[in-house]
């Protein structure tokens, strides 16, 4: 049961294929493939743990395993110097507590402090029902959400109820802990007794979409966080909030400091050094507002506690934007973070007009956005690299990731091949559909809201449907990821999808994956050799999907945005034209069409060498020059675009000057 509830599993695949090669339990029918390490290894029969026992080779790997899980909790964090707070953690698809990508990015980032020995803890919410199970029905998405509990999901009770203020009651929340790695991560849970049916559901699901809700969300997540931090007996130097969904932790913090004998207005100086905020978003409709008649019931709890006015507390979340009596929880998190950052250099520089009427917004810097890359590279492809990048090469090493350009062709295309075999099951399970070994598998995967244009090849049908037809220059779209069950137009922009995949014009290489999560996320990038991403600049503050696919060997063709726009070197990739019309619908059709062009170029590429050798020619895999600009993707791409790197940044750029800067002082 130890190597099952630590975390480790989810990045170390000699334990995860330990894990998976556990026999599946019968007696209550409710464990299979996908059931949760700690749940799988407590569903064990006693005739199957007899078996295990006596098995000499399985009890070998089990010593191994445990050695190594052993060696680095040995090195666990008792005593962070930062706390990192995020409403979703993106482990493992098999722990469903993630949404889509801040998700995925708080996950990398534990997981990235754990590898770098990196002093910090992470503070969340427990969702007992997560975030939805995707379904098709009649061409349109469905959702359904199933129930779990933190202990099969590998959590530790710590004993710990903390209380939260709501508008007129006291809401308790239990603490439980998941070890991720190194990494201490406590997640609360509404869902005791001692509180009423309302407020047990405040942390069943992952953003309902209700406003009311994601505020008591909020306010568990960033004041009940702050006193869980508090019970453990912890005494961080930084908070550290990753967008503004913690942001009342800013509320515990000032009472705090106004306990010790602070004005509300000088209780924000004596914080301000304590808090890093990390903002995603590029537009004004991606941050939290509420109402000034939904919040100030809320707020007035703290007005009392301080003897002040409801209108200064609420003044903490103004934005001069906004307009009266609307709270910003940016502008709450900017009004006292010592620093800030974007996820990306074009972010940082949007970010920094974004909020140029809130006090701090000036001061944006950016940390680009990165993954880890042991849980994203195939097992396949990690071998490739031990054997010829040798140590580092995971950690950003750009000394190692240089060697990539020594890798043998025919070793690369085998490596290729190999790790398409996953998507290809995918595929021919969910879509029905075989993949075609010497097409280009052209990948699309992600959140699908409106500004990232997963239609956006639709614009242009007759040019797709040209494209699908070509057998010289064979092609094969494959699409997967979600809509929030509230965005009506995300759902409308799936079911465009669903509707000409289906049609025979697609001729069965457009093709939809369905129940999108971190396991088909990880085929399509291990499988595809093209990853587009087509959203409207500047709105994708960064991105990582295509930071996952280039780890794998894919190349990536996009609109320049994000972190794309600072690593794109016309080699590594293929880049989309961006138009300059500022109509919306002109401009889509313009970078419709841009992106129609790169596609082409792409095809001419890849099949260049089977053309010259005929029409005809099959299983000549990718060209020459391919198999060129992919190693110069490894090489230009590998040491910026891991999450060691990106943590490293963070230790660099901002942990540290802030623990320098504040010295023995805690709040």
């Amino acid at each position: 049961m130890a190597l099952a509830s630590d975390l480790q599993w989810s990045w170390t695949h000699s334990s995860r294929e330990l894990l998976d090669d556990l026999p599946i339990a019968t007696s209550d029918g409710f464990a299979h493939s996908d059931t949760p390490p700690a749940r799988r290894v407590a569903l064990l029969e006693a005739a199957q743990l007899h078996q295990l026992r006596n098995d000499a080779d399985f009890m070998e790997r089990v010593r191994t395993e445990l050695a190594r899980m052993r060696a680095v909790r040995a090195e666990a964090i008792t005593a962070p110097e930062v706390v990192y707070y995020s409403p979703e953690f993106g482990i493992s698809e098999l722990l469903p507590q993630y949404s889509g990508g801040l998700g995925i990015l708080a996950g990398d980032h534990l997981k990235s402090a754990s590898d770098l020995k990196i002093s910090l803890a992470a503070v969340g919410l427990f969702y007992r029902q997560g975030f939805f199970r995707q379904g098709v029905d009649h061409g349109h998405q469905s959702e359904r959400y199933e129930t779990y509990l933190a202990s099969d999901l590998g959590a530790e009770d710590t004993g710990i109820i903390v209380s939260v203020p709501m508008a007129d009651r006291e809401v308790a929340a239990k603490v439980w802990k998941f070890n991720v790695g190194r990494i201490p991560l406590l997640a609360l849970d509404t869902d005791l007794e001692q509180n009423s049916v309302h407020d047990r559901a405040i942390t069943d699901r992952l953003y309902s979409g209700d406003q009311h809700h994601r505020l008591e969300q909020e306010l568990v997540l960033g004041v009940g966080g702050a006193r869980a931090v508090a019970a453990m007996g912890w005494n961080p130097g930084v908070h550290h909030l990753n967008e503004g969904h913690a942001g009342f932790l800013v509320l515990e913090l000032l009472d705090r400091a106004w306990r010790s004998g602070d004005t509300v207005v000088t209780a924000r100086d004596r914080i301000r050094p304590h808090v890093l905020f990390t903002t995603h978003t590029p537009v004004p409709a991606g941050i939290d507002r509420f109402s000034g008649e939904l919040i100030d019931p809320y707020l007035s709890f703290w007005a009392r506690t301080w003897s002040a006015e409801i209108n200064d507390v609420a003044a903490l979340g103004a934005d001069p934007t906004d307009g009266v009596g609307v709270f910003n929880m940016a502008a709450l998190c900017l009004g006292v973070a010592a620093r800030a950052n974007g996820v990306s250099a074009l972010h940082g520089e949007v970010s920094r007009e974004l909020f140029t009427a809130v006090p701090g917004g000036d001061h944006i810097t950016s940390v680009t956005n990165g993954v880890h890359a042991r849980t994203w590279v195939h097992p396949i492809t990690q071998d490739l690299f031990d054997s010829h990048l040798g140590a580092g090469w995971d950690l950003g090493d750009p000394a190692a990731w240089s060697q990539a350009v020594k890798i043998p062709d025919d070793l690369v295309r085998e490596t290729r091949t190999r790790t398409q075999a996953p998507l290809a099951a995918m595929l021919a399970e969910r879509a029905g559909v075989e993949l075609d070994p010497d097409a280009v598998v052209i990948g699309f995967a992600r959140r699908f809201a409106t500004y990232k244009r997963a239609t956006l090849l639709l614009r242009h049908r007759h040019l797709l449907e040209a494209l699908l037809e070509d057998q010289t220059r064979p092609v094969q779209f494959v699409f997967a990821g979600k809509a929030h069950p509230a965005d009506v137009p995300g759902k409308e922009l799936m079911a465009e999808i669903l509707a000409f995949g289906a049609s025979a014009e697609a001729h069965g290489r457009f093709s939809f994956l369905v129940d999108y999560d971190i396991n088909v996320a990880r085929a399509m990038y291990a499988g595809c050799d093209v990853w587009l991403n087509t959203p409207v600049r500047p709105h994708e503050a960064s991105g990582t999907s295509g930071e996952k696919a280039a780890l794998n060997g894919a190349l990536n063709c996009s609109i320049r945005d994000g972190w794309w726009a600072e690593m794109s070197d016309g080699r590594n990739g293929f880049d989309i034209t961006t138009s300059a019309i500022t109509d919306s619908g002109q401009r889509d059709l313009e970078e419709s069409a841009s992106t129609h062009t790169a596609i082409a170029a792409i095809l001419t590429e890849f099949h260049a060498d089977r053309i010259e050798a005929g029409a005809t020619a099959r299983g000549a895999g990718p060209s020459q020059a391919w198999m060129d600009r992919m190693r110069d993707a490894w090489v230009s791409l590998g040491p910026k675009v891991t999450a060691a790197r990106m943590v490293a940044d963070y230790q660099r750029t901002l942990y540290q000057p802030m623990l320098d800067e504040i010295g023995a002082n805690r709040i």
